[in-house]
């Protein structure tokens, strides 16, 4: 982080302003690690290899630290060659490609492929996520003078209220705990006039939630350790592949071999094989890891945005189920 970035950032704790208190390297004029310390309660936080961190490495979401250091730029549109997170980016968020003089705050980054799409408008991007893939956001993103880069929880972001021109949340509220407490956090940090985005899957109804099988096989590979159960997903995908190939093409192919915890993206996306089956690799791993998987039907993401007030809301379908925007 640069000394510039302290306008963004508060005290998780109690909102106050943040100093740097110490400095122990330096490059440029990017902090590398050092200190921040609350100039109210004198709480302290560390930045380490120049990303401000504000919860501990060892956390629920380590399982997509883990998958996101491994694929770290595996959904990237400039590593794939195809404009799938910027069709996805411009297409939900509505936002013009030109956003210089703004600034953007991103809740739940991943590897950063939303972060690329974000920082390309020019505007200011404070991009945060709770596990370690803010490592490997960093090292495709940090070096953009416009990003700043930090972990933090999103029940206690550590980032200025009523201060961001537009906040965007991607697929990331229904792997945290509680939700709907999630969003409605979410919703204090638009400034007056600004617009907060998010997408999260869908519901499906009791009884075909029943019917698909990564809800049967989670509560099991849940409990595994990431590298066991990579190791595990990148075998499995491996072996299945020849196999998937042939279901693919059947009716209802794909359905079917996501019933087989199979992510394959043939004859959905333009990729080579190879590309394909590092897809179905990373997905199928994302399948079968998350702590909290909590999807919602459209209603319950209309009655979230009604409980905030906020204006001009439309929620519709987005990729991945329901998709939500409204204006502060």
């Amino acid at each position: 982080m640069r000394q510039n970035h302290l306008i963004y950032l508060a005290c998780p704790k109690c909102k106050a302003d943040l100093a740097i208190s110490e400095v122990s390297e330096k490059i440029g004029e990017s902090i590398k690690n050092g200190t921040l310390q609350c100039l109210s309660c004198d709480s302290k936080y560390n930045i380490s290899n120049h990303i401000p961190r504000f919860v501990p490495q060892d956390n629920y979401a380590s399982g997509f630290g883990f998958e996101w250091s491994k694929h770290s730029r595996t959904q990237y549109d400039s590593y794939s060659g195809v404009n799938v997170s910027e069709k996805r980016f411009f297409e939900e968020t509505r936002w013009s490609r030109n956003l210089e003089g703004e600034s953007i705050l991103e809740v739940g980054s991943g590897s950063g492929r939303f972060t690329e799409q974000a920082a390309s408008t020019n505007a200011m991007v404070v991009s945060i996520d709770f596990s370690y893939a803010v490592d490997a956001n960093y090292e495709s993103n940090g070096n953009k003078e416009n990003v700043l880069i930090i972990q933090g929880d999103i029940y206690a972001l550590p980032i200025k209220q009523n201060y961001f021109d537009k906040v965007f949340c991607f697929g990331v509220l229904q792997h945290t705990p509680r939700p709907k407490e999630a969003f409605l956090e979410l919703y204090k940090y638009p400034k007056h006039g600004g617009t907060l985005v998010i997408d999260i899957y869908r519901k499906l109804p009791w009884p075909l939630q029943m019917f698909i099988t990564k809800y049967w096989v989670r509560p099991f590979t849940r409990q595994m350790e990431p590298a066991t159960l990579y190791n595990f997903c990148s075998k499995y995908v491996r072996f299945m592949w020849p196999i998937a190939k042939v279901i693919n093409k059947l009716p209802k192919g794909n359905k079917i071999n996501r019933q087989l915890l199979i992510a394959d993206y043939r004859g959905v996306f333009d990729l080579s094989d190879d590309m394909l089956k590092e897809w179905a690799i990373l997905d199928t791993f994302d399948m079968l890891s998350p702590a909290y998987d909590y999807p919602q039907t459209l209603e319950t993401i209309e009655e979230w945005f009604a409980e905030t007030g906020l204006k001009f809301v439309e929620v519709t379908d987005g990729y991945l189920g329901p998709l939500g925007r409204g204006t502060k």
